[in-house]
């Protein structure tokens, strides 16, 4: 068994016929999980789908109509670059239902796994990039409105920048309104890492990604932590490691928010990084021993995979599981 839960749901699957966006993964990461005997079937636990009124803490009620009756225009749904239907909808329900439920169970029990969700490119008012509700801003939200928690830190480590998770928390300016962010920009070529540091407000996000990649305009996270192509395992982790440590100087969150990508491997389709399996099982590894020692806190969610073999992905997100529990044991049998 082990100390911590893991939410999924069949539910989780993506009617999205033959796509890039592996819809099966989450079936094969549960199943997987099971004949491994990472997981037992008792550490499982199933959602139930966010409520309306925890989907409109996030997104505009405009947007949220148009989901529920069908209504989005054909540039709205180019844009998520996922098929509409009334099932995906439920799908994305059930997404952020998971991750409300895996923080939960963070809060309780140090660690709370969504063996799904991670949909990091949805905005108040609209989807992108296979992303039509932000789960893990739903569930900070929900949170901090049941006053269960004031603060949080999102930890994006998908190849990917979060450009909706940075949206979505802006800093915002004393008199309430939104801080300026730079105008849509062609990529640069960048030809060595950077971290920029920005504003914070309630949630501080931090977002360690593929400069030229996805997506075109990056609004500013909090930390932002700017990769070139084909970073590998050792320059990847000491980055992670020094805006990590940033971080924490600048918050000190109740709840991390750990978006978990597979994508920055080096056989990812949509990723131009190099990190090894074994190098993504350590960066969890650092997240994971970093929040440990601060007594924090962390929910898991698994956002993007796309590697040509969908074993690997499988294999990247399983070893996530992994390394939570090789974590947990350390801290264990160092205060025994």
């Amino acid at each position: 068994m082990l100390p911590f839960k893991l939410v999924y749901s069949d539910g989780y699957y993506l009617p999205i016929g033959p796509h890039v966006f592996p819809a099966q993964k989450y079936k094969l990461i549960h199943d997987r999980l099971l004949a491994e005997r990472i997981a037992s079937t008792t550490d499982f636990l199933t959602p139930q789908p966010a409520s309306d009124d925890d989907i409109l803490r996030v997104h505009t009620p405009e947007y949220v109509g148009k989901l529920k009756q069908g209504r989005l225009s054909p540039q709205e749904e180019l844009a998520m670059e996922i098929p509409y239907s009334p099932e995906l909808v439920r799908a994305f329900w059930l997404a952020a239902g998971g991750s409300i439920l895996a923080a939960q169970r963070a809060l309780a029990d140090g660690i709370g796994f969504n063996i799904g969700g991670g949909f990091h490119h949805a905005f108040p008012n609209h989807g992108e990039g296979f992303c039509m509700i932000h789960d893990v801003a739903v569930a900070i939200r929900k949170l901090i409105h049941d006053t269960v928690i004031r603060h949080a830190m999102t930890i994006d480590c998908d190849v990917h920048q979060g450009n909706g998770t940075a949206a979505i928390f802006a800093a915002h300016s004393p008199n309430g309104a939104p801080l300026p962010s730079a105008a849509p920009r062609p990529l640069e070529r960048r030809r060595e890492a950077s971290m920029t540091l920005g504003a914070a407000g309630e949630v501080f996000t931090v977002s360690l990604h593929q400069h030229n990649n996805y997506p075109a305009w990056k609004p500013p996270s909090s930390i932002d932590v700017n990769l070139p192509d084909g970073t590998g395992d050792d320059e990847y982790l000491a980055w992670l490691d020094q805006a990590l440590s940033s971080a924490f100087r600048h918050s000190e969150p109740q709840l991390i928010c750990y978006i978990a990508g597979a994508d920055p491997y080096a056989e990812d389709q949509l990723g131009g990084l190099s990190l090894t399996i074994d190098g993504l099982k350590r960066r969890d590894e650092l997240v994971f021993r970093a929040a440990r020692t601060r007594g924090i806190p962390v929910m898991v969610t698994y956002a993007g995979g796309y590697a040509r073999n969908v074993e690997d992905t499988v294999t990247i997100h399983c070893n996530t599981v992994a390394a939570a529990r090789e974590t947990v044991d350390r801290t264990a049998a160092r205060h025994s």
